[in-house]
């Protein structure tokens, strides 16, 4: 009875009580918390919602859609790239195999592209970055309008109407302002060409301006062809136009003379007159001749150069 009596141990007891108290309640809101953080994943596994009320496997098929249409885009731009390519390669392979020479010239008047008729033709290994006044810088303009040689207006569609040409331009940068402006094509504009190796040739130029379709400038096309030849066959038939007709002049005359000669010796009764008139005949038939050899020879030789 004392030591129930006992304050040290009334204390003790109430301790201990309060102990197995609390240890108590803290195994049940242990027990508690744990049921709480095991149901809120199933909670979330049977209804999955979003901040804003929407269900995570729509996210889930929404940013699988954006996946798929990534993929597809990416797949079209390769397709594109390699169309362009195609299209780039095709085109480089018809300007490579043309006869006439091909120029691409900027806004600005500078040469973009050529192909390799260009080039041989101009004299440049390669005359991209080139102003065209520098490029034509040791060309003039033939004298004499040409016929084919016409100014057409540039419209957005890019059709043309033909107009007839101003009259001829100092230079040919001058001729070419209107195409490099973008307002008219220039076609059959013929130069006297000299390359920096000495080679002369004679040049038909066309530039048309290439327009978008909003009818804004995006740069000019130039088309060389080589008139050498022709130029030069030209000039050999106009040659022996003029040399056929001094020859006829000159058969003419010799005939005529040789024609007088013949009467004079048929009424002539002096044979001393009929010999100086008879040396008279052959003399022209000698001139004759050596005139008729000298056409030949022409002939000769301007077919020999054709």
């Amino acid at each position: 009875m004392r030591l129930l009596v006992n304050p040290m141990v009334l204390r003790m007891g109430m301790l201990l009580l309060a102990a197995s108290a609390a240890f108590t309640l803290g195994l049940f809101l242990i027990r508690r918390l744990r049921k709480t953080l095991v149901a809120e994943p199933e909670s979330l596994h049977r209804a999955p919602l979003a901040a804003e009320g929407l269900p995570i496997h729509a996210y889930h098929a929404v940013i699988q859609q954006l996946k798929q249409q990534k993929h597809e885009l990416t797949a079209q731009q390769l397709s594109e790239r390699r169309k362009a390519k195609a299209s780039d390669t095709l085109s480089s392979t018809i300007l490579s195999n043309l006869s006439c020479g091909v120029l691409f010239l900027n806004t600005s008047g500078l040469v973009r592209q050529t192909n390799a008729a260009a080039r041989q033709l101009l004299g440049f290994a390669s005359p991209v970055g080139l102003h065209s006044a520098d490029l034509f810088r040791s060309a003039t303009l033939r004298p004499g309008k040409d016929p084919a040689q016409t100014l057409c207006a540039a419209t957005p569609d890019e059709t043309f109407e033909d107009t007839q040409l101003h009259p001829a331009a100092a230079s040919v940068e001058q001729a070419l302002a209107p195409a490099l402006a973008g307002k008219a094509a220039v076609r059959g504009l013929l130069l006297n060409y000299v390359t920096r190796d000495g080679i002369s040739h004679v040049l038909e130029l066309t530039a048309s301006p290439v327009l978008a379709e909003d009818a804004s400038l995006m740069g000019t096309t130039l088309v060389l062809n080589d008139k050498t030849d022709l130029e030069r066959i030209r000039h050999d038939q106009k040659m022996n136009r003029e040399i056929s007709t001094e020859l006829l002049l000159v058969l003419r005359t010799s005939v005529s003379a040789i024609a007088t000669y013949a009467q004079q010796m048929a009424h002539s009764r002096d044979p001393e007159q009929a010999r100086r008139v008879a040396e008279s005949i052959a003399g022209e038939a000698a001139q004759l001749n050596c005139s008729i050899a000298e056409f030949l020879g022409s002939a000769r030789a301007a077919t020999t150069s054709t």
